[in-house]
C-alpha cells in the first residue's frame, strides 16, 4: 500500500505542471533549453525563445510534444528590445491562453577589465540580463493576480550572490536579478505568486565555452588552466552544474509544493558561496 501510495506520489510530481503554460527566454540552448525540458516533461507547455535553426528547434519542439502530450511555441523575440518582447507575451497568450509561468533566463556575458570593457558590451548585457527580466515581469504580473497565481523563477548566478574579476557587467545585471525577485516577490506574496531566484555555478554551456578564452586572455593563462584553476576552483566539487540539476529545481519552485518560497536566491553552485 505504502509502495503504491509513493508511486502515486511520483507520478504526481512529473505532471505536476498539467495544464500550466510557461514562457522560458534563452530556451534553445544550455541551461534555458534544460529548463524548457523538464518543465514539459512536468506537464506544462512552454514557449522558447532565442536563437537558432529553425528546422533544429522545430524538432526539438515536436519531440516534446510527442513525449509529454504538451504544447509548445517559439519566438525569436531579441531580449534587448522591450516591442520584441511585448510580441512574445502576446503571442504566449494567444498560443496557449493564459501565462502561469515566467522564466527569466536570457543572458550574454563578456569578460574584460573595466577600464578597457566596451561601453556597449555593459549596455547589452544590461539590458538582456536584467532590463528584460524586468520587461516580461511587468507583463505578466497582472494577469497572474487576477487568477491567484504564478510562478516566477529568475535564473541569476553565483554571481548574483558574490564577485569575480573581470565580469563587472554581468556581476551587476545578477546582483540586480537578485534584488528584483526580492522586490517582486514582496509586492506579489499575498497573490498567490511565487517569485524566486536560482543562482547557479558554472554549467558547461555555449555561455561558458565562449567564456573560457575570453578569461585565457584576460588572465594570461591557457584554456585548460581556466577550467581547472579558475572556473572549477570557485566550485568545492570541482565539477559542472547540469543543465538537468537546474531544471529539476524550477519545477519544483513552479510545483504547488513550493508555495511558500518566495523571495529566495537559491545556491546551485557546488558548494562555491558557502567558502
Amino acid at each position: 500500500m505504502q509502495v503504491m501510495e509513493r508511486e502515486n506520489q511520483t507520478a504526481g510530481a512529473q505532471q505536476s505542471l498539467r495544464g500550466k503554460s510557461a514562457i522560458v527566454t534563452g530556451s534553445t540552448s544550455g541551461i534555458g533549453l534544460g529548463i524548457a525540458r523538464a518543465l514539459t516533461a512536468a506537464g506544462a507547455n512552454v514557449m522558447f525563445n532565442g536563437f537558432g535553426s529553425s528546422p533544429c528547434i522545430n524538432d526539438l519542439r515536436r519531440g516534446l510534444e510527442t513525449s509529454f502530450d504538451v504544447k509548445t511555441a517559439m519566438s525569436f523575440a531579441d531580449m534587448s528590445k522591450p516591442a520584441d518582447i511585448a510580441e512574445m507575451i502576446d503571442a504566449a497568450r494567444t498560443e496557449f491562453g493564459q501565462i502561469d509561468i515566467l522564466i527569466n533566463n536570457a543572458g550574454i556575458q563578456h569578460v574584460e577589465a573595466i577600464e578597457t570593457f566596451p561601453v556597449a558590451k555593459w549596455d547589452s548585457i544590461i539590458a538582456i540580463d536584467l532590463t528584460a527580466a524586468f520587461h516580461t515581469i511587468r507583463a505578466v504580473v497582472p494577469e497572474m493576480k487576477s487568477r491567484g497565481w504564478g510562478r516566477i523563477v529568475n535564473i541569476a548566478s553565483a554571481h548574483g550572490l558574490v564577485a569575480s574579476p573581470f565580469k563587472s557587467a554581468y556581476v551587476a545585471a545578477k546582483h540586480g536579478i537578485v534584488g528584483l525577485t526580492k522586490t517582486v516577490a514582496l509586492e506579489t506574496a499575498e497573490h498567490g505568486i511565487t517569485v524566486n531566484a536560482i543562482c547557479p555555478g558554472y554549467v558547461l554551456t555555449p555561455l561558458v565555452a565562449k567564456q573560457i578564452p575570453e578569461t585565457a586572455h584576460a588572465r594570461m593563462l591557457t584554456e585548460q588552466q581556466v577550467i581547472h584553476d579558475v572556473l572549477l576552483h570557485a566550485q568545492p566539487t570541482r565539477q559542472f552544474v547540469t543543465t538537468e540539476e537546474v531544471g529539476a529545481l524550477t519545477v519544483f519552485l513552479c510545483s504547488p509544493l513550493a508555495k511558500s518560497m518566495t523571495g529566495t536566491a537559491l545556491p546551485l553552485e557546488g558548494g562555491w558561496t558557502a567558502q
